[in-house]
């Protein structure tokens, strides 16, 4: 599957500079490439779309610091295998974790943010998760920057 068969859209996280009442931020990333082929990559271990504890999103910089682009990807927790990757704007990015993680701090909810995957209109995942990693252009975890709930260690 080629990066530029992927397109994201990011909701919900204009609130926090408003001051806003919370919502829940969402990526929706639509996929225009061979249905087949995206069916079989969000197969999960029992044959259904794979489960969201399978699953991590990660964006890692292409170059050092924020400003620049990168690849958003979701990976098989299981296998480690890619699932999906795509270009995205690395402020963009940055800008919806501050949202993810500021309404993390404001509802007991599950999940921090939303992440959903269609395909010609019909959804064919969508997760509730907590954690969004992201890497520098060297592979490095920038803590800083990643949504990590408290507790977890990596």
């Amino acid at each position: 599957m080629r990066r530029e068969n992927f397109d994201i859209h990011v909701s919900n996280t204009e609130w926090v500079a408003a001051g806003g009442e919370p919502s829940k931020p969402t990526v929706a990333i639509e996929f225009d490439g061979p249905s087949e082929r995206l069916r079989s990559r969000l197969a999960g271990t029992e044959g259904t779309v794979i489960d969201a504890d399978e699953t991590d999103v990660n964006y890692r910089f292409h170059s050092d610091g924020p400003d620049g682009d990168g690849v958003l990807s979701v990976t098989n927790r299981i296998t480690g295998d890619f699932v999906l990757e795509l270009n995205a704007d690395g402020e963009g990015v940055l800008e919806f974790i501050r949202a993810a993680r500021a309404y993390g701090d404001h509802t007991d909810e599950d999940g921090r943010y939303r992440i959903t995957v269609g395909q010609d209109g019909e959804q064919l995942l969508a997760h509730e998760k907590s954690t969004f990693l992201v890497y520098n252009d060297e592979g490095n975890l920038v803590r800083q920057h990643s949504l990590i709930p408290g507790g977890v260690e990596l």
